[in-house]
């Protein structure tokens, strides 16, 4: 059975640039993160593989799964634990053909079809959202909300971590729609403490009880 994270943690270098990617690595496990997400959309494929590499030895050492965002390339050259793929990357099968069946692959989706979609290719859980309104990313499409989110939980037998706009002040409701976890970029990442808020949310997340 493969271990799905309940608090994913998306490193992020251009909303904030006082963390590395490696930094927030370490500042996100601190305060109880579970699965770490290497975002980078720029840079050489070099010095993405060199944080890669560190990131994977940060999370090995904590027990923590660590995913690559996207590029497959990068994740097989750092011994990545799987990758997580958008609707327009890198397809699904062919990621499971290259990474094996005990790569960990998530699928992005934004409505049912796309959550149907990553099931039927095989993915091991869907990022779904975004649930409320979020500045983290500028392709994240229109909101989805709760009631879509539920549906989805309902309908998908799949780890649902809902992802966009999730904050300590409405991650207790997106629990409460029946959402495996959930990925945050800002209430992490751009915080002035990020380890910190990485622990509020965490304790937040285990008053919510598990949603399997």
């Amino acid at each position: 059975m493969k271990r799905i994270g309940r608090f994913h943690v998306v490193t992020d270098t251009l909303l904030q640039t006082c963390h590395s990617h490696v930094e927030l690595a370490g500042l996100a496990i601190a305060g109880g993160a579970d699965t770490i997400q290497l975002r980078e959309k720029g840079g050489s494929t070099r010095e993405m593989i060199r944080a890669a590499e560190q990131m994977q030895t940060l999370c090995r050492k904590a027990d923590v799964t660590f995913i690559v965002n996207d590029r497959v390339d990068v994740a097989i050259a750092s011994g990545a634990d799987g990758v997580h793929l958008g609707q327009d990357d890198f397809p699904i099968p062919l990621a499971r053909k290259l990474l094996g069946e005990k790569a960990i692959i998530g699928g992005s989706a934004t409505d049912m079809d796309e959550a149907r979609k990553c099931l039927v290719e095989g993915a091991d859980y869907i990022g779904f959202g975004p649930v409320y309104s979020t500045a983290s990313k500028a392709d994240a499409g229109p909101v989805s909300g709760l009631d879509l989110l539920r549906h989805v939980v309902e309908a998908i037998p799949l780890p649902i971590v809902a992802i966009g706009g999730i904050s300590i002040s409405n991650a207790s409701l997106v629990m409460k729609a029946g959402a495996h976890g959930i990925a945050v970029i800002s209430a992490v990442c751009c915080q002035k403490d990020p380890t910190e808020a990485a622990r509020s949310l965490r304790c937040l997340l285990l008053e919510s009880g598990p949603h399997d």
